[in-house]
């Protein structure tokens, strides 16, 4: 499996005093440099962590592949059409949230989320949808367009180690096998960490994880660079 890092905590930690520090590029850079595959940043409508410059800087200085995570709005399909990154995620966003709290409703938005994979398609962008391991939000993703779903893995995070683990971990392993013989790739993310990420092993054909919250928390006692390689190690 490939190790998306996603950066946002950086943004977070500078964000709470202004200025520069810590460095979100550099951030990024010391993640390449250690095994992570591609950077993910969520540009928030409220802009919250990552902000616009750090989004059109990056997209020049990456040698990976920059995934950038949006809400399906006019103004991120505008943003995204501007700076053309590698891949786009299609996430549910609530102003009052902490943290992405579920997936996307494709099913119940189908049309519209359809009508904006196209555009973002037209564009040359690869399109992931963040949805929650069911059939239904599967099988509605499938009919946007999109060539990637990034299941939550959330629950099952949330679960590991308790009597609902197995439950939650057949949910990804099932939907991951109906998103294939449908014909989407499939990464995950979502409160993945140093010791729940092994049972993405057990799931055939998983792309790329995306994490980033428990990096940067290792980060803080480690340093970085360790931290990427650490979970880099876990993941291949």
């Amino acid at each position: 499996m490939l190790l998306g890092v996603n950066i946002d905590h950086v943004a977070t930690l500078r964000n709470a005093r202004g200025g520069k520090d810590p460095d979100t590029i550099l951030a990024a850079d010391i993640c390449e440099q250690n095994g992570a595959t591609s950077i993910t940043t969520h540009l928030r409508e409220d802009r919250r962590h990552i902000k616009d410059e750090d989004v059109r800087t990056l997209i020049k200085t990456l040698k990976t592949n920059l995934n950038l995570e949006m809400a399906v709005t006019e103004e991120m399909g505008q943003i995204a059409f501007e700076v053309k990154p590698h891949s786009v995620c299609l996430v549910p966003e609530k102003r009052q949230e902490i943290t992405t709290e579920g997936g996307l409703d494709v099913a119940g938005q189908l049309e519209k989320i359809t009508e904006f994979v196209k555009k973002l398609k037209s564009a040359g962008i690869i399109v992931s949808l963040f949805i929650d391991p069911s059939e239904e939000q599967v099988r509605a993703s499938a009919k946007t367009g999109a060539q990637f779903i990034e299941m939550h893995t959330g629950q099952y995070s949330e679960a590991f180690g308790t009597e609902k683990e197995e439950t939650e971990f057949l949910k990804l392993k099932n939907s991951a096998a109906l998103a294939q013989s449908l014909g989407l790739k499939v990464n995950a993310g979502h409160g993945l960490n140093y010791d729940n990420v092994s049972r993405m092993h057990e799931i055939p054909g998983l792309h790329e994880l995306n994490i980033g919250h428990s990096i940067i928390s290792r980060a803080v006692f480690t340093g970085l660079a360790k931290a990427v390689r650490e979970m880099a190690d876990l993941t291949k």
